[in-house]
């Protein structure tokens, strides 16, 4: 059995993993959620890393997995844990020194994503519900919007990132083919550039993926383990 340690992103909300613990679950393996302290000003990448920290804790060796700006927070954990591997799933990949707010135009991510819907024939305005939610069922969506919009503090976007380099620990880069946000050529350059990483798994789904897809993503994340063993 792996124990997988899942970061959100943005909003920090746990339940964003629901169906994919459910999934590793039936496949005999476990997945702790992380609610991270996202709408708490006072709370930065520091604190992010102790809740992650705490989460995976006496469960042995955990494989990290980070989604979205879980990216940023995700490697500040590997010192305390016993990290076996990060997955990044549709992730930031952050460089020593800049912020989570700095990132995005670091990378090109405001042109990626226009030349990604111009390619596709979709508005180049931003559609939350359109971007993030174009491939999740209805019902789950639905769910989700009952819920309320989770809150994110500025803190952690406004943080350098504090390690010297990415952790020296095996790293598997996941993109959803249909990311709208984060358009997978865009994650593919910036894995090459910054992690050095050119086997990027490409596979159907939005950014969400793990909502729409959860059996496809557990098996993507059971099977880089079991290679890598």
């Amino acid at each position: 059995m792996t124990t997988f340690v899942l970061v959100p992103g943005a909003g920090g909300d746990a339940w964003f993993w629901h169906r994919l613990v459910a999934a590793l679950g039936d496949r005999g393996h476990r997945g702790i959620a992380v609610q991270l302290p996202a709408g708490d000003e006072e709370a930065g990448l520091s604190e992010y890393a102790d809740v992650i920290v705490e989460a995976g804790r006496d469960h042995g060796p955990v494989v990290l997995v980070a989604q979205s700006m879980g990216g940023l927070s995700a490697p500040l954990a590997v010192d305390r844990l016993e990290v076996e591997r990060i997955v990044l799933l549709n992730a930031m990949v952050p460089s020593p020194g800049e912020t989570g707010g700095a990132w995005w135009e670091a990378v090109g991510q405001g042109e990626a994503m226009q030349e990604a819907a111009r390619r596709d024939g979709r508005s180049e305005e931003f559609d939350m519900v359109e971007d993030f939610f174009h491939d999740v069922p209805e019902e789950v969506t639905r769910a989700l919007l009952e819920r309320g919009e989770p809150e994110q503090s500025d803190r952690s976007f406004a943080e350098p990132w504090p390690l010297d380099a990415w952790p020296d620990v095996p790293t598997t880069v996941i993109a959803g083919a249909d990311d709208r946000l984060f358009p997978v050529e865009l994650q593919q350059r910036v894995a090459k550039e910054r992690l050095g990483i050119v086997d990027v798994e490409v596979i159907p789904g939005g950014h969400l993926v793990a909502l729409a897809n959860p059996e496809l993503v557990a098996e993507c994340l059971i099977r880089a383990v079991r290679v890598a063993r």
